[in-house]
């Protein structure tokens, strides 16, 4: 009899449309693979959430992205339905979501990241700020959600109240004028360093979900020295964090004086992305891992803390 696995899906966080993008892929894969697979659009009703998980599957998979998905809170409610679930567990998928304690996690296992501060709205018009230019970035948000690049005092003019959209605080990050890359790592090994260029502007949430916006180059045309720092770096903060299965590192790289150059952990991803566009599944396959066997292996791997 083939293993049973529902497959979470959607949810109520800005970035609902990029997790049902990736859950139908998911889903077939797991089909295809010979799992009784049960698809579940995952909205704001934890007590209707819990009769479709009823009776349990042997496996979850956790498709969903953003607050309430990726932050600990599904997670915490497989652990008390005893699930064996995909990704992180309760404890690495706050910590990582948490992006102030993330970086204090980083700091403390001696990888680099740019210097920040969280400010309030009140401190933040009151000119308590860090040196320009900056990047403004929610707490708690993924897929570049409510993130600005702030250049000049003209663009500190120009902002708006959406940015406070996300919450009552806000992080300033200093911009590191550099090059972006990112890491993947399945289970405690790196699969490799893609240099990433938006074709226009920065990499957001748009150009990480639209095709043609964004160049993926993979592997990474970067000195060998900082290549393998990068995916040093990327296990480093997966262990940090005490994540498993898949998670994925995203880092800038400051090349301006030579290779090589200074790289900086910006976050980690606990939950990355397997839409078409998707940085993980474009990894594995470069490492010689298809799709299927990806999600296939995720699922192999799956716990439950409880």
């Amino acid at each position: 009899m083939s293993a049973s696995v529902a497959v979470l899906a959607g949810g109520w966080s800005s970035e609902r449309d990029v997790s049902l993008m990736g859950s139908g892929n998911i889903a077939a894969a797991l089909r295809d693979a010979g799992y009784d697979v049960r698809e579940i659009d995952v909205k704001r009703d934890i007590p209707a959430l819990v009769e479709a998980l009823t009776p349990p599957p042997d496996i979850v998979y956790n498709a969903l992205h953003g607050p309430y998905g990726e932050d600990g809170c599904i997670q915490g409610i497989l652990e008390c339905l005893g699930v064996r679930y995909t990704h992180s567990g309760v404890l690495a998928s706050a910590l990582a979501m948490d992006k102030p304690m993330a970086k204090h996690l980083f700091r403390s296992a001696g990888i680099p990241c740019p210097e920040h501060r969280i400010v309030t709205r009140a401190e933040f018009d009151a000119g308590e700020r860090i040196d320009l230019p900056f990047v403004v970035k929610p707490l708690n948000e993924g897929s570049s959600v409510g993130v600005r690049i702030v250049r000049t005092e003209a663009d500190v003019a120009a902002l708006d109240d959406a940015i406070w959209a996300y919450g009552s605080r806000m992080m300033l990050e200093s911009f590191i004028d550099g090059r972006e890359i990112t890491v993947s790592v399945m289970g405690d090994k790196a699969l490799g360093v893609t240099e990433i260029r938006a074709l226009e502007g920065f990499y957001d949430y748009e150009a990480k979900y639209t095709d043609g916006r964004a160049e993926h180059l993979v592997p990474a045309p970067i000195h060998p020295e900082a290549y393998d720092a990068a995916m040093e770096y990327a296990v480093r903060a997966h262990k940090a964090l005490g994540c498993r299965g898949v998670s994925r590192a995203d880092l800038m790289y400051d090349d301006r004086r030579g290779e090589p150059g200074d790289l900086f952990l910006l976050e980690v991803n606990t939950q990355p992305g397997m839409t078409p566009l998707s940085l993980v599944p474009e990894q594995a396959a470069h490492a010689g891992i298809e799709f299927g066997d990806l999600v296939r292996w995720m699922v192999e791997n799956a716990s439950c803390d409880g």
